[in-house]
């Protein structure tokens, strides 16, 4: 079995830092998943040869310390396996979607993709947007972000998008119809806006209608994730 080098392990420092799209992942679950989606495994680094997956790809022997730089999470299980995540190829969605618009918060966006899969939502955008690659993202979608179509889009690819494919979007108001009396088509997009400035102008010119979620007074909105799973949730729930 090969020892990890210091210039090796330097090189994956440095390929971390700067490389979006490389996962260092060390829950086996999500490497699994994000294999059979089609994320390709570089190289596995463990404690102990008994850790390693059951993958076809580099294999080192390293230290506690480099599992911790290089590992996402606080007490990582002495391996990392770094894959190389390739997105998915844009497509028009058909049935219900999420489109989420300028989103900083990686726990929101995580949430909302773990809910779009839940929900059966087809597809999630990303309008400039925490990346679906920040480990956060992966770790709070529960590994979602592997099995439901995630894009990640400029606002302006994705209004010209919209306009040429027509897109049906909502989004919420406080002006909006109630959304337990709104009737979905099945083919909305739900617009789940920033944390602080909500839809942008520019998107907000591209939705169709607004949907309100009824509260109690003394309540003005709730977290981006909990509004937009609500809204998901209910459209669904009537298809």
């Amino acid at each position: 079995m090969l020892k990890a080098s210091g210039e090796l392990v330097k090189k994956l420092k440095k390929q971390k830092r700067e490389n979006d799209f490389l996962l260092f992942l060390d829950n086996q679950k999500i490497i699994n998943d994000a294999i059979a989606q089609g994320a390709k495994p570089l190289l596995a680094l463990a404690t102990d040869e008994s850790l390693f997956p059951n993958i076809n790809c580099e294999k080192y022997i390293t230290t506690s310390s480099v599992i911790e730089d290089l590992a996402d999470v606080k007490t990582p299980r002495g391996v990392v396996v770094m894959l190389k995540y390739t997105q998915d190829i844009v497509f028009c969605p058909k049935k219900t979607f999420l489109v989420l618009d300028k989103l900083q918060d990686p726990g929101n966006v995580g949430t909302l993709i773990r809910s779009g899969l839940a929900a059966g939502a087809e597809c999630v955008f990303l309008l400039d947007s925490v990346k679906v690659t920040n480990p956060k993202v992966i770790r709070s979608s529960a590994g979602a972000v592997f099995n439901i179509p995630v894009f990640s889009l400029t606002e302006k690819e994705f209004v010209d998008f919209s306009a040429k494919h027509n897109l049906n979007l909502i989004k919420t108001d406080m002006q909006g119809v109630n959304i337990f009396d709104f009737k979905p088509t099945g083919n909305e997009g739900i617009v789940v806006g920033n944390e602080g400035n909500g839809v942008s102008e520019q998107i907000s010119k591209l939705c169709n209608t607004k949907v309100t979620i009824p509260m109690q007074k003394g309540i003005e909105s709730l977290n981006a994730a909990i509004s937009g799973s609500i809204i998901l949730f209910e459209i669904t729930s009537k298809l």
